[in-house]
């Protein structure tokens, strides 16, 4: 009978092989590849860059440990291309592995420092605690467990691919992006507008019906105080005292003529008309109308003043800015019109104004997009935080914080600086680099509302105590 020979690879303990692979895993950490430590530096050291707005040290990980995830699966793209053309970069430049790493290392803390001073500059302008001793811990910690994430689903599609092969991969990564396409990506919107919905019926127990007849909602409104959803009972609640406030519900009426009939209808009912100023409030993409802004409209015309908005989505602005932009445009018209038709047929005029915040802005000055002279329709406008200063802005009175980030941010940001003329400047400005000014301020987008009042997205009374005159 004849019997194979051992290897020599059997023929080594087990144990042995297993502190070999360690000891071969601790010499790769000493000496990282020349690709990898290019990727962590890079993603470190974009990710600090000045930002417009202070960050948790979970948003400052979020972004880090991203780009970080996203260089190295570059780096291990290149790497594995430059493999099927014969040609590894680490071999001719194995010698400058180490100092590569230490130079990285040096970038890398001395970002750090600008960061952390960039960061309490801002807080300082903006009334805010400077970072905390624990701030760059709690980042790093942060970084580790995302990039850690990402470099385990990278080496589990690494090792689905030697399963299965090139073709195969690609063919099964064919169908799932397809399947993906038709099904997921629906399911998934369909999933989140329902979220929305649900969010939007909700009632707050906090929030108490409106007992003034000067109020949608109330006994004698003929909407109903579930109909107005979230955003709109907060509008309409709180002291009697104050402007009229009509607020219309995508749950009010079932389609857009009905909702606005039902507009004109309240009005009449609560007195609005019979006001000497009326302003119709464009809401955001949720239907909210901004607490501060009711306020400055108390203190710039007393109780002589109706306001009246109309919700048109379920949705926060930025999917609403990116899939259902044209529903705030025709909203804005629609109601605006209905108010200006009225007007015309009452004996006495009252002053008419137009204001919207944020996408509300953008949907309020698209009734004046192709109107030369908007003086002629409206005593004055305000937009507040217009979404990339995309406004009507003849004759419009902006509010626009530089901290801003809706301010800013735009696709064109990738390769152009923004457009800040008439910005107020609130705080430092970051000097504009192309796509690394892209990637800052679409981080800050999510703390654009976490910002005290007169910073980043958030506008105070001045919202109506700046309103123009005729």
């Amino acid at each position: 009978m004849i019997t194979s020979r051992p290897s020599a690879r059997d023929a080594v303990p087990s144990p042995v092989r297993w502190k070999a692979r360690v000891a071969m895993r601790f010499r790769g950490l000493a000496r990282p590849r020349i690709g990898t430590t290019l990727a962590v530096g890079t993603g470190t050291l974009v990710s600090l860059m000045p930002g417009l707005l202070p960050r948790t040290p979970v948003t400052q990980a979020a972004l880090t440990g991203l780009l970080v995830t996203v260089a190295l699966g570059i780096a291990g793209l290149v790497r594995f291309l430059s493999g099927r053309w014969d040609f590894d970069i680490n071999r001719p430049l194995a010698r400058w592995r180490l100092p590569l790493s230490a130079a990285t290392a040096v970038a890398i803390a001395i970002a750090a420092a600008h960061a952390g001073h960039w960061q309490n500059g801002l807080r300082a302008a903006m009334g805010i605690a400077p970072i905390a001793p624990d701030y760059w811990l709690r980042c790093t910690l942060g970084v580790v467990l995302i990039a850690g994430v990402g470099a385990t689903i990278a080496r589990g599609v690494c090792w689905f691919k030697r399963m299965l092969g090139w073709s195969r991969m690609i063919a099964v990564a064919t169908v799932a992006s397809t399947a993906g396409y038709l099904v997921g990506i629906p399911a998934l919107v369909d999933w989140r507008r329902d979220a929305y919905a649900a969010a939007s019926a909700s009632i707050d127990p906090a929030l108490v019906q409106p007992i003034s007849f000067l109020r949608s909602g109330s006994a004698e409104s003929a909407i109903s105080w579930p109909s107005l959803g979230a955003e709109g009972r907060k509008f309409v609640s709180g002291s009697p005292a104050g402007p009229i406030r009509v607020y219309v519900g995508l749950d009010s009426a079932p389609d857009l003529d009905s909702r606005v009939a039902l507009a004109i209808s309240e009005l009449e009912r609560a007195g609005g008309f019979e006001r000497s100023n009326i302003v119709v409030a464009i809401p955001t993409g949720s239907g909210w109308i901004d607490a501060d802004a009711v306020q400055g409209f108390y203190q710039r015309f007393g109780g002589d003043v109706a306001l009246v908005g109309m919700q048109y989505s379920y949705a926060p602005s930025w999917a609403t800015f990116l899939f259902d932009r044209d529903e705030a445009v025709s909203y804005a018209r629609a109601l605006f019109t209905a108010v200006e038709d009225h007007l015309r047929g009452l004996g006495h005029l009252p002053k008419l104004y137009v204001y919207g915040q944020s996408l509300g802005a953008l949907g309020g000055s698209s009734i004046f997009a192709d109107d030369a002279d908007q003086d002629r329709r409206t005593c004055a406008t305000l937009w507040a935080g217009p979404p990339a200063g995309q406004a009507h802005h003849a004759g419009a009175t902006i509010l626009a914080n530089s901290s801003d980030p809706v301010v800013h941010w735009s696709p064109a940001l990738l390769w152009r600086a923004p457009d800040l003329i008439g910005v107020r400047l609130d705080a430092p400005v970051p000097q504009w680099l192309p796509v690394v000014s892209f990637l800052q301020t679409s981080a800050d987008l999510l703390g654009a509302l976490n910002a005290p009042a007169g910073h980043g997205h958030r506008y105070g009374i001045d919202q109506g105590t700046a309103l123009g005159t005729c």
